[in-house]
């Protein structure tokens, strides 16, 4: 890892360093993390694994991803939120899964304020995306200085806020400017990885909901 922030692949590509050069974490950087993302079930998904990760590390979750996906019904949130008390038990049984009570009952609570939010805005996406950073709110150069001193945002806190208030838990603001870097709503890839230009490209194409 160079002093910016940026390691070189064995491929010759330069990457943000954070992946550590593990394949399945590479992997998740260059196909996954910051491509702009409107689907529901997705959103819905990180914004309750980023839950997840509170006092974790993302490769812990990414890792069990999978498990999570077949406990919680491929986090289609209509079918979680008929999960009961059996469900809750099921959940808590699984070594494939983080077993955290509070973490389950939140996903389950969470599935139906979505709902809730679906009905209203018409989907999750059109409710994240309306929160958008404007360029004047982001950083003029994307260094990992910059990321390191800001892991929540104003937008970010708003976004808690708003969430909290509408009756979402485990939404506090660090886990929801994860959720935003995650998604695309921002462009975290520091200056230097070759991720940079392919995600603002896809941002500057991207249909907002």
């Amino acid at each position: 890892m160079t002093a910016n922030g940026i390691i070189t692949g064995e491929d010759g590509r330069d990457r943000c360093a954070w992946h550590g050069n593990l394949d399945d974490y590479r992997r998740y950087h260059d196909a996954e993390w910051g491509l702009p993302m409107a689907d529901d079930i997705r959103l819905f998904e990180k914004i309750c694994l980023e839950g997840f990760q509170s006092g974790l590390s993302w490769l812990t979750i990414l890792r069990k991803r999978d498990a999570f996906r077949a406990a919680f019904a491929g986090f289609d949130f209509d079918a979680v939120a008929t999960f009961g008390e059996d469900d809750i038990a099921r959940c808590l049984a699984d070594a494939g899964i983080v077993r955290h009570r509070g973490k389950i009952v939140s996903t389950i609570n969470n599935a139906r304020r979505a709902q809730a939010m679906k009905t209203e805005f018409g989907s999750l996406a059109r409710y994240f995306w309306a929160y958008e950073p404007q360029p004047s709110e982001r950083p003029a150069v994307v260094t990992r200085e910059v990321i390191a001193a800001n892991p929540t945002t104003a937008v970010s806190i708003r976004i808690s806020k708003d969430l909290k208030r509408r009756g979402w838990t485990f939404v506090g603001p660090t886990t929801v400017y994860a959720f935003m870097q995650a998604m695309g709503l921002v462009n975290d890839h520091i200056e230097g990885c070759f991720c940079r230009e392919k995600v603002e490209n896809l941002r500057s194409a991207f249909v907002r909901p």
